[in-house]
């Protein structure tokens, strides 16, 4: 999936992502500011989750529960100093749960990422647009 979208197009696009991820573990990438909280609280609604989303830049992993009970992960390892720190906290038992896992920084961790995990590459375009690819 190769795509350029607005704001507006946000929820169509996060849809798509759950229709295509081909595992329930998606790693975003991108710089600061590429949208990566914004596309993953449009993820999370879409699977039906009521709660206030936002990043977990301090907190490490946020919990959202959907409607039907279904768990979701929501990893910032922005600020993580080392992959032993996610270790030390149980990064891996959230990881191979079976439950949806949202990523940012993912590169921080590389080494306790799933290889099935679904990569998304989010870039910055002029005039307010991003472009996704999920492989």
């Amino acid at each position: 999936m190769n795509q350029t979208y607005t704001l507006a197009e946000l929820d169509a696009v996060a849809n798509d992502i759950i229709l295509h991820a081909k595992s329930r573990v998606l790693l975003f990438y991108g710089a600061m500011g590429a949208g990566k909280t914004t596309l993953i609280k449009a993820i999370a609604k879409n699977l039906g989750v009521d709660d206030v989303t936002s990043s977990p830049t301090f907190s490490l992993i946020n919990e959202y529960v959907t409607k039907t009970g279904e768990l979701i992960y929501h990893f910032d390892f922005y600020r993580i100093e080392s992959e032993e720190e996610a270790y030390g906290f149980g990064a891996e038992e959230y990881l191979y749960s079976g439950n949806w896992c949202f990523i940012e920084w993912p590169e921080k961790v590389e080494n306790l990422l799933p290889l099935d995990a679904c990569i998304i590459r989010l870039d910055v375009k002029s005039n307010n647009k991003r472009t996704i690819q999920m492989q």
